[in-house]
């Protein structure tokens, strides 16, 4: 005689085989069930309003800018920086002057996890963030940046290069320039830059360097010419104290960690230029430099006057297309 079947095995098994069937009884009957992310009790038809950023990321190790800037002058570490348009295109986004590029999404989705000798991966403050813009795209992409960031990971500032804001103590902003300055004092300088960058022509910031080169690269879809931009660094040979700057975009992030290890320090250096341009002007807001590729602004990066400084092209070594 077989022995009877245990009723709770049964059941078990029932259960198993038809969970999916009381799962979707319970989401459609019943409106409450707890966030994942923070485990606050929440409407299943509506977004998590609970979750906020200062909730989600409070965990998330954050350097704040004077001390990301006290690492690179002092112990020369290099930095590869994350803004909304690099973040934009992990999510699958493409920017007006980058087209989503899926080996571009999946460097720069390596990049933000990884820990990488020399390098400081800087991000934008998740949490207790007081700047209007950043607040109302932190709501918006909480949960993608959830989903790609490492919590494990020390994070630093990318805020770096974008220290204009027209209400900040004007005091406080030229110190901190004179600060920054401080990094190429007396150095030669590389200048990795788009066709119509032109970073420190018009104004004084790089006065205080030894020597200045330049290779101009597409001001546009950069990430198209990047291997070449990396063959070519690497057959100059540069002496190792050079400054290696780059302004081109998603593509400078990418550059910081794949010429990591030529042993050069290596900046993402952004906007810093077109913020010390609005500095000089005193400008209540973003607005155009009329010799200079300003893609944040409309038209801001058409009918851009020529460079009449001959030193400009005294400093271009190479044009990569």
């Amino acid at each position: 005689q077989s022995p009877i079947p245990n009723p709770q095995i049964i059941f078990i098994i029932i259960l198993l085989f038809n969970l999916k069937y009381i799962l979707y009884y319970i989401k459609k009957n019943y409106q409450f069930l707890f966030c994942q992310n923070c485990l606050n009790k929440i409407n299943i038809t509506s977004d998590c309003f609970q979750c906020t950023p200062d909730i989600l990321f409070k965990k998330i190790k954050f350097v704040n800018r004077d001390e990301t800037l006290n690492e690179i002058i002092n112990n020369k570490k290099s930095i590869a920086r994350f803004g909304d348009g690099e973040f934009g295109i992990i999510f699958g986004n493409e920017l007006r002057f980058q087209k989503l590029n899926q080996a571009l999404k999946e460097k720069l989705s390596y990049i933000l996890k990884a820990d990488i000798p020399n390098l400081l991966v800087g991000i934008i403050q998740l949490y207790r963030n007081r700047n209007p813009f950043w607040i109302d795209w932190l709501k918006k992409n909480k949960f993608n940046i959830g989903k790609i960031i490492n919590k494990h990971k020390i994070y630093h500032c990318a805020s770096i290069t974008r220290f204009y804001q027209p209400n900040a103590n004007k005091s406080l902003i030229k110190n901190y320039i004179i600060k920054f300055k401080k990094l190429w004092n007396n150095r030669n300088i590389l200048i990795i830059e788009g066709e119509q960058t032109r970073l420190g022509i018009g104004n004084d910031l790089f006065n205080n360097a030894k020597s200045i080169k330049r290779l101009i690269c597409p001001s546009e879809n950069a990430f198209n010419i990047y291997e070449k931009i990396i063959a070519y660094i690497k057959n100059m040979k540069l002496d190792k104290n050079t400054l290696i700057l780059i302004s081109l975009g998603p593509t400078a992030t990418v550059l910081a960690y794949e010429m990591i290890n030529i042993g050069n320090q290596i900046i993402d250096f952004g906007h810093f230029d077109i913020q010390y341009e609005y500095f000089l002007r005193n400008a209540t807001g973003k607005i155009k430099i009329p010799h200079k590729y300003v893609n944040e602004v409309r038209g801001g990066y058409r009918n851009i006057t020529p460079v009449t400084d001959v030193n400009y092209y005294r400093q271009i070594i190479h044009k990569i297309s």
